[in-house]
């Protein structure tokens, strides 16, 4: 079980090299080689798991916390203006809101493993 709580502070960058890789497959398939700059994004995170850094770990998660809460907001404000809600617009809702969910939390997690870890 000790082994298992080493591994769980990789969990968000895992995650958001997952969300990067979903991203640049998904431009892939409709705009060619246009999306390999995509998998620059990938690079602080993949440095983060093989080399980890106190610096860089705290600026990926105050720079994601911003991105996270501009998110929180964005799909406030287009919940707000949703007026009829068909089967496809409500799963819509309920996968962004999930994806603006998990978004913060792996940037406070991010944060958290850098305040409170050493490296």
């Amino acid at each position: 079980m000790n082994s298992l709580s080493n591994y769980t502070r990789f969990i968000p960058y895992l995650y958001f090299l997952s969300c990067i890789i979903y991203w640049f497959t998904t431009v892939n398939q409709t705009e060619g080689i246009k999306a390999y700059p995509i998998l620059l994004c990938s690079i602080p995170f993949i440095w983060q798991v093989l080399k980890p850094n106190k610096t860089l770990n705290l600026t990926l998660g105050i720079t994601f916390m911003c991105l996270s809460s501009y998110l929180i907001l964005a799909y406030i404000s287009d919940l707000v203006q949703i007026t009829q809600l068909s089967n496809a617009t409500k799963q819509f809702v309920l996968v962004g809101g999930l994806f603006v969910l998990l978004n913060f939390v792996m940037a406070l997690w991010i944060i958290r493993n850098s305040l409170s870890r050493r490296y």
